[in-house]
């Protein structure tokens, strides 16, 4: 076990968890003891698990894969759409909108009538409208951007998530349950591991956990990024 990577963990706060009334019994194996009432979990399987899915996003990297990240709670949006941002790949840093992957026909329609506004935008297109016209669409584009602009650039459902706490973010690991796509998620002691085939067990309401988990799988897929295919129409997120 790398010690240096379980100390690392311990100097974020990765190790705290819930209250033991909180606790889901899915999570009691990561888990051993507690101290105040809170429960702690154990480093040793955290550290191994996070290797396990870097590992795992190694792979998904060096295919060019698709990862959706999803995080909408306060502690987690800033450092989940900057991630995301920063590797190139689709995010959503705010409330999941039901049907975000199992009726991506839908949602496809949303993000073509976001990049249609942003074209009539650009051109200038939009001036042949009313003052009120234009305000209205004005409206609409900030709500779809809103709702759907860290999708931009995904063409078809991606190819695993990572998901800061999969509690506070349910629909989004039924969807990908639902569609077989493998689930990456830092989650708290009060989570099921339901729909997770990566679990990382640690503080997912701690900021400096959070940001310290997103570097390790950003590292992971930035240094093992395949050379990128030929155009053939499949590509996920650009």
């Amino acid at each position: 076990m790398e010690t240096n990577l379980i100390q690392k963990l311990f100097g974020v706060g990765a190790h705290y968890g819930l209250n033991s009334s909180r606790r889901h019994p899915a999570t009691k194996r990561f888990l051993f003891g507690a101290k105040g009432g809170v429960e702690l979990f154990d480093l040793e399987k955290t550290a191994d698990l996070l290797g396990q899915a870097v590992e795992f996003v190694a792979k998904l990297a060096h295919e060019r894969k698709t990862i959706l990240f999803v995080g909408g709670q306060a502690q987690a949006r800033e450092a989940v759409a900057r991630t995301a941002q920063a590797l190139g790949q689709p995010y959503v840093a705010s409330r999941w909108i039901g049907g975000s992957l199992t009726n991506w026909g839908e949602i496809r329609k949303r993000l073509n009538r976001l990049e249609e506004i942003s074209t009539m935008k650009e051109s200038g297109e939009l001036n042949k409208f009313t003052k009120r016209e234009r305000l209205m669409i004005d409206r609409e584009a900030a709500d779809l951007e809103l709702m759907f602009g860290g999708l931009r650039g995904l063409t078809r459902t991606p190819d695993a998530l990572f998901v800061v706490d999969p509690r506070a973010e349910a629909k989004a690991v039924t969807e990908a349950k639902q569609l077989n796509i493998p689930v990456i998620a830092l989650l708290n002691s009060d989570c099921s591991t339901d729909g997770v085939t990566h679990p990382i067990p640690a503080n997912d309401a701690s900021r400096e956990t959070i940001q310290f988990i997103l570097a390790e799988i950003s590292n992971a897929y930035s240094t093992n990024l395949g050379a990128k295919p030929e155009a053939n129409g499949n590509s996920g997120a650009n």
